[in-house]
C-alpha cells in the first residue's frame, strides 16, 4: 500500500455513513451569486521553498539542508533550494506580484534558522530580523496585510539532532522561537499559524521517511510527533496570550485535510470512514476544537486494541494528562485548513496481508482509490474534485460547533507554459465549491492560493509546477512570468465572481 501523504493518500475524510448521501456536484457556475464584500483572497509560500539565500545573511542549516546537501538522491529530480525563486533577495519582485493580482493577504512563512541559526534564542540573527522586517514594511505600504506561518518545516538542524520531533523538549524549543517572533513582528503582524500541516510532519518525516528528518517509525514515532506537535502548538498559543495579547493579534493551526467518499453503502467501509477521520484530522483537532479535548476514543481504543494484541504492555499512543487535555483544549481562534483532492475509501479481506505490523496504517487498517475522472495529466498527487471541500467544510461546521474557517493553501499542477488549463479548471472548480459552503451557513473568511510562483516543491524539487506564476529556474536571476491561473484569479478577486466564459490571453495582464 502507498505510504500516507500527500505523495498518494487521502489526508482527511468525512464519516458519512452512505455515498449516497454525498452532494457530488456543485452547482453550476452562476455570475448572479459572489463573493462577500469582507470575504479575502490570498497567495501563499513558504521560507525553504522560496527564500533561496540558503548561506547569506547568517543562515543555520535546517534539517532540509543537511539531507539535501548531504544526499544527491534525496530530491526526485536533483534540484536544489540554494536559489529557489530567490525571494530572499527579491522580495520586491514578489509583493509587486502580490499587488498585481489584487490580493489581500500574503501568507508566508519565517525561517526558523535564519532567525535562529542555532535554534535557541541565544543567538538571534539581526540579519534575519532585518530581512522579515522589511518584507512585513513593503507588504504594508502597498495594502497587503501579511499572515506569518512560524513553522513550515524547516526545523533547524541542531535541535533535529537532539530528537527532534520526538524529543518533547521542542515545545519549549518552539516556544521560544515563536516569542521571538511575536517581539519582532507582533506589532504589524496580526494574524499567526503555529505549525503547518502537522499530519504531514508526522507521517512523511517520521513514519515513512519521505521528508526529513528521514525517520521510519509508523507504530511509535508517528503517533509521539503527533502529540508533540500539539503540545508545542499549545504553547505558542499560550505565550502569545499571557505575554502578547496586547498586541490584538489572532493564533491559530493550520490542519490539512482531503475529502474521501465511503466506497460503498457497506458497513465496513462507513467504518472505515469513520476510522480515517479520528487517525487524521480527528487526532490533531479534537484535542484543539472539540469541547472535551484529547484524542478521539475510537482513536485511543483501536491503537490500544491493536497494540495489547501486539504484545505491547501499554498503548502505543501515549496518553496525555489531565493537565496536558486542559493545555490544549481551546488553543486556536480559527481553522486553517489546506485542502487538495478526494478519495475513495473501502475496508475489506483483501487488505489483509497490506500493512506492516505494527504501524499506523496497520491500526487504520484501509484501502483507497481514486476515480480516473479526477486525474489530470499534470497531476502527481492531486486528484481534484471541487465538491469534496464542499462536503468537507460542512464536516468541519458540524463537527466542530461552526468555525471560522481560513483556507490557507489550495492550488494544483500543471504544465510548463502560460496555458494551464487544469489550474484555472481546478481553481474555479474549487472557489465555486467554496460559494457552495458559504451559502449553506460555513464561516468561510478566506480563500489562499498555493502558490504564488513555482516553489521547491520538498522531496519533488521542480517536477511540480504549482505556482501562478511560472518561475524560470534555469536564469540565475530567476525571472517569472504570469500563467493564464493567475490572469483568472485576479479577475476573480477583482469581479468577486467566477466567470467561466472569461478567457484572458499572455498580454492581457
Amino acid at each position: 500500500m502507498k505510504y500516507f501523504g500527500k505523495t498518494a493518500l487521502l489526508l482527511c475524510f468525512i464519516y458519512i455513513t452512505s455515498a449516497a448521501k454525498l452532494k457530488h456536484t456543485n452547482k453550476e457556475f452562476n455570475q448572479n451569486r459572489s463573493f462577500p464584500a469582507d470575504f479575502l483572497f490570498g497567495a501563499a509560500t513558504a521560507a525553504f521553498q522560496v527564500e533561496g539565500g540558503w548561506n547569506q545573511g547568517g543562515r543555520g542549516w535546517s534539517m532540509w539542508d543537511y539531507h539535501i546537501e548531504t544526499d544527491s538522491t534525496f530530491i526526485f529530480d536533483g534540484t536544489t533550494h540554494e536559489v529557489a525563486a530567490d525571494s530572499y533577495n527579491q522580495y520586491k519582485r514578489d509583493v509587486g506580484l502580490l499587488k498585481e493580482l489584487g490580493v489581500n493577504v500574503y501568507r508566508f512563512s519565517v525561517s526558523w534558522p535564519r532567525i535562529l541559526p542555532l535554534g535557541t534564542p541565544d543567538y538571534v540573527n539581526p540579519e534575519g530580523i532585518a530581512y522579515y522586517n522589511n518584507l512585513i514594511d513593503e507588504l504594508l505600504a502597498n495594502g497587503i496585510t501579511p499572515m506569518i506561518t512560524i513553522y513550515h518545516w524547516d526545523l533547524p538542524l541542531r535541535l533535529a539532532e537532539l530528537g527532534g520531533w520526538l524529543n518533547e523538549d521542542i515545545a519549549t524549543w518552539l516556544g521560544d522561537y515563536a516569542r521571538v517572533v511575536y517581539q519582532n513582528f507582533g506589532d504589524r503582524v496580526k494574524t499567526w499559524l503555529t505549525i503547518n500541516e502537522p499530519f504531514i510532519i508526522c507521517s512523511l518525516g517520521h513514519a515513512f521517511g519521505k521528508h526529513a528528518p528521514r525517520i521510519e517509525s509508523p507504530s511509535e514515532g508517528f503517533y509521539e510527533c503527533g502529540r508533540n506537535v500539539l503540545l508545542a502548538h499549545a504553547r505558542m498559543y499560550h505565550i502569545y496570550y499571557d505575554e502578547f495579547k496586547s498586541q490584538g493579534g489572532k493564533v491559530g493551526v493550520i490542519l490539512n485535510c482531503d475529502m474521501a467518499f465511503p466506497s460503498t453503502d457497506s458497513q465496513d467501509d462507513a467504518e472505515a470512514a469513520e476510522d480515517y477521520l479520528v487517525f487524521t484530522l480527528g487526532q490533531y483537532a479534537h484535542p484543539i476544537y472539540s469541547p472535551q479535548g484529547n484524542y478521539p476514543q475510537r482513536l485511543i481504543d483501536r491503537v490500544g486494541n491493536a497494540s495489547a494484541l501486539e504484545g505491547y504492555k501499554q498503548s502505543r499512543l501515549r496518553p496525555f494528562t489531565p493537565e496536558q487535555i486542559n493545555y490544549i483544549r481551546g488553543t486556536s481562534d480559527f481553522f486553517g485548513l489546506n485542502h487538495y483532492s478526494s478519495y475513495y475509501v473501502y475496508r475489506n479481506d483483501s487488505l489483509k496481508d497490506s500493512f506492516v505490523v505494527p504501524s499506523f496504517e496497520g491500526d487504520l487498517y484501509i484501502g483507497t482509490y481514486t476515480d480516473p475522472d479526477w486525474t489530470t495529466e499534470s497531476s502527481m498527487w492531486i486528484y481534484g474534485f471541487a465538491p469534496g471541500l464542499y462536503n468537507l467544510l460542512l464536516h468541519i461546521k458540524k463537527e466542530y460547533n461552526d468555525p471560522t474557517i481560513y483556507i490557507t493553501e489550495n492550488g494544483s499542477v500543471d504544465k510548463l507554459g502560460f496555458y494551464d488549463e487544469d489550474k484555472v479548471a481546478y481553481f474555479r472548480g474549487y472557489l465555486n465549491a467554496v460559494l457552495d459552503a458559504l451559502e449553506e451557513g460555513v464561516d468561510v473568511r478566506m480563500y489562499t492560493a498555493w502558490s504564488l510562483m513555482d516553489t521547491f516543491e520538498w522531496d519533488y524539487g521542480y517536477l511540480m509546477r504549482m505556482g501562478l506564476y511560472q518561475l524560470d529556474t534555469d536564469d540565475p536571476n530567476r525571472p517569472v512570468f504570469p500563467r493564464k491561473s493567475a490572469l483568472v484569479y485576479k479577475e476573480i478577486i477583482r469581479s468577486r465572481i467566477i466567470d467561466p466564459n472569461y478567457n484572458p490571453e499572455p498580454n492581457d495582464l
